[in-house]
């Protein structure tokens, strides 16, 4: 049991972790409402879902410990504790003892691990073993050929001085770590491994000084270096994942402009930014918290809360969220909340609970190796045992025999048997346009039972197009002219559909909220609101925005449109006919949202949605047993993305919602959703052959290694045997034929009122 006791009298004067000590350990802990203190820790060292299970277990043991929730993607570990009085450097040292290094830090941090030692650990591990190997396979096949006396002897030692380095440095990632499980009171698949490989060098070293015939330091370095390629192809998959609260973080300005008590404005901290303070946010800057306009107009991007790409005019009164964009005019705003109570604070801390439930997935492979490791040490001890009885004591043969069991036994055909299937998976899903970032999420993929696509970005390209230009060449020169000195996404997409010269403009002004005007041959126009344009017109223009009018002319307006992308309405019936039901969420009125879902062919609309709806309707599929496929591409959608069982996210999204998503769309064409999860199920059945297979090895090999009749040389030979044919029979994803849905001839896209 843990010491849980709140206070350590003999511990004061320890410093925890790194270069904290507890009194700075305990100021990063936040007082939570309720009274309980929340605080998050870096946990560089967790690798697997046996590490987060082992945390998770140890620390809700504690009486102070309210909750505990590990982020194996992010690599953190976020602890609430009872009353804010609770010593958090006490869970720093139950932490250590479970063999982990924790820091305090912060979730907006994201992956407080950016420099990726571990992978270049690996590959030179991997370098160096394969070198090892070739080498060490050299001599052997000297010995093999029946190279006896001296000269076998000395290949011998040769290669024993090849092998102990090797083993040494090429070793230390399973040696660390089955020493930290050790050390923590359990087991791991690296404890069988470093068993195996540390027998067998000390057996043949023996052998060697004494002058044997037959030595293993081939079995050894072999092994590490397979085992090295299978670890070292799981680290890409892992690292592939990154946080979507590292991309939220960075809407997140570290400061803002507040009002002096003498009218000035002076930067200060946003941490250091109080409610009822009044802001200065001027054009093109984030809302640096949720707050209320008290001065000014201006046009608001909202995508991050809506998804659509349409900016809203914001005046006195409105209420604004934290990280929506300030477009067009300066304005002045009065706090309404603390940044880290903020929507985006909310959002952020949406997206780690969420991530953190979709981390509770155990993979396949961490649930072979909880009953693999266990039985293996049983088998070898047993097999010990054995032969020391039958042989009266002969340890070095009871050693012997133990020894090949433990090699022909080790994990190397199921440790490659998930990372070489999912790496060559990727390779198949790259050539269709899609990324993945993880092989737990190709596990999730294939038991999709059900798909949830947003609208704007997703189902359509989420940028807005002119449906009608006008034929006046004069007029398309004016309008150019004017939409030229506007960031709003419609004066951009009509400064795109306009290849005509811009006319010269003088006196160019810019109303926020309203629109773009000026002087153009000495007439006055204006480019904007429908009902602003028709101001200067001689009569009422059309209610549809934007539009353009010269003064005392027709307003003419210009129809923006949004544009289905490519295969969308095939991606629905693909996965209709293949029994998937599939939803669409959107933060779009009702019209536009239910205009779009019928040219798709989706009669389950959920429209003007906020962020934590998107998340709560996901919760609700998880709780009745669905396994749920999200699609989505904005900021708004981050949330939703990570709380769903596995996510997708076009490439043309936010960066955050890339982030999020589990995989990308690096093509235009939906269609290759459903090809993508029909690849995964081929992927799960690949696994799962080569699960059966391995299993079958050791049903054959494990007797024959027990009775004696198989030297360690010749299982290390079949080890090798068995990692090869796992390797060829994932090799067939990229020849099997895709059963079920195929993706389809591109067709013209489709345009849509935006």
């Amino acid at each position: 049991m843990l010491n849980t006791r709140s206070d350590d009298s003999a511990a004061t004067a320890r410093p925890v972790s790194g270069s904290l000590d507890r009194a700075e350990t305990r100021a990063r802990m936040r007082p939570l409402r309720n009274g309980d203190g929340h605080i998050v820790f870096s946990l560089p060292g967790i690798k697997c879902g046996g590490c987060v299970s082992s945390i998770e277990r140890a620390l809700n043991a504690r009486d102070d410990v309210v909750s505990v929730r590990v982020n194996l993607t992010l690599r953190q570990a976020s602890v609430t504790l009872a009353g804010s009085d609770a010593d958090p450097a006490l869970i720093v040292d139950d932490l250590a003892k479970l063999g982990f290094d924790a820091v305090p830090t912060e979730l907006s941090d994201g992956d407080s691990c950016p420099d990726d030692s571990t992978g270049r650990l690996l590959l030179r591990a991997m370098a160096i073993a394969g070198f090892g190997a070739a080498n060490i396979m050299l001599l052997s096949v000297g010995v093999w050929s029946g190279a006896q006396g001296q000269t076998r002897d000395t290949f011998h030692l040769v290669s024993a001085m090849i092998a102990v380095p090797v083993v040494i440095y090429a070793g230390r990632p399973f040696f660390v770590s089955a020493l930290n499980a050790l050390r923590a009171g359990r087991t791991n698949m690296d404890v069988p491994i470093t068993l195996g490989v540390i027998l067998a060098l000390m057996l043949s070293l023996t052998e060697t000084l004494r002058g044997g015939e037959h030595v293993f330091f081939d079995a050894s370095v072999t092994l590490l270096f397979f085992l090295l390629a299978g670890r070292y192809l799981d680290h890409l998959m892992r690292e592939r994942a990154r946080s979507a609260v590292t991309g939220l973080a960075r809407l997140i300005p570290r400061g803002a402009m507040v009002r002096q008590n003498d009218g000035r404005f002076a930067y200060v901290r946003l941490t250091d930014v109080a409610p009822d303070a009044i802001l200065s946010v001027g054009p093109n800057e984030p809302l640096p918290t949720d707050a209320v306009v008290v001065a000014g107009a201006t046009d608001i991007d909202r995508s991050l809360v809506s998804g659509e790409a349409m900016p809203v005019t914001a005046k006195p009164g409105d209420t604004l969220e934290a990280g929506t964009l300030n477009l067009t005019g300066r304005i002045e705003v009065r706090v309404l909340r603390s940044a880290g109570e903020s929507f985006l604070a909310q959002m952020m801390h949406m997206q780690a609970a969420a991530k953190n439930g979709r981390e509770g997935y155990v993979r396949i492979a961490d649930r072979v190796a909880r009953l693999y490791a266990p039985v293996v040490h049983i088998l070898a001890l047993a097999t010990f045992a054995g032969w020391m009885i039958m042989t009266g004591g002969d340890w070095q043969a009871s050693a012997f025999v133990a020894i090949s069991v433990l090699i022909i036994t080790c994990p190397c055909a199921l440790g490659l048997a998930v990372p070489v299937t999912h790496v060559v998976a990727a390779g198949r899903l790259m050539r269709m346009g899609v990324l993945m970032k993880d092989g737990a999420a190709l596990e999730r993929l294939a038991a999709v039972d059900r798909v949830v696509f947003d609208k704007t970005g997703t189902i359509t390209t989420g940028t807005p197009i002119v449906g009608v230009v006008p034929s006046d060449p004069g007029v398309r020169s004016a309008v150019k002219a004017l939409a030229l000195h506007s960031v709003h996404p419609a004066a951009r997409a009509i400064v795109t559909s306009m290849a005509d010269r811009p006319a010269h403009i003088h006196h160019v002004t810019e109303v926020p909220g309203f629109g773009i005007q000026g002087s153009i041959g000495g007439r006055r126009a204006r480019l904007g609101r429908a009902d602003w344009v028709a101001q200067i017109a001689n009569r009422p223009g059309t209610t549809v925005s934007p539009a353009f009018s010269f003064e005392g002319d027709k307003p003419i307006s210009f129809g923006l449109t949004e544009t289905l992308r490519p295969g969308a309405k095939e991606a629905v019936a693909m996965f209709e006919r293949s029994g998937v039901p599939v939803t669409m969420l959107s933060g779009d009125i009702a019209d536009r949202a239910h205009s779009i879902a019928g040219l798709v062919g989706i009669s389950d609309v959920r429209h003007s949605t906020r962020p934590a709806e998107k998340i709560a309707m996901l919760d609700a599929l998880r709780g009745k047993g669905h396994r749920a496929l999200m699609l989505g591409d904005g900021l708004n959608d981050t949330g939703a993305l990570a709380a769903a069982y596995v996510s997708m996210a076009p490439a043309s999204g936010s960066d955050a919602g890339r982030t999020a998503a589990d995989f990308v769309l690096l093509r235009d064409r939906l269609d290759a959703v459903p090809v993508a999860w029909q690849v995964a199920r081929d992927t799960a059945v690949v696994v799962r052959q080569n699960f059966a297979l391995a299993i079958a090895y050791n049903c054959i090999a494990i007797p024959l290694a027990a009775a004696g009749m198989v030297t360690p040389l010749i299982a290390a030979l079949a080890m090798s045997g068995s990692s090869i044919v796992v390797t060829l029979n994932a090799l067939r994803l990229n020849k099997m034929e895709r059963r079920g849905p195929r993706a389809v001839a591109s067709r013209d896209p489709v345009q849509v009122p935006a």
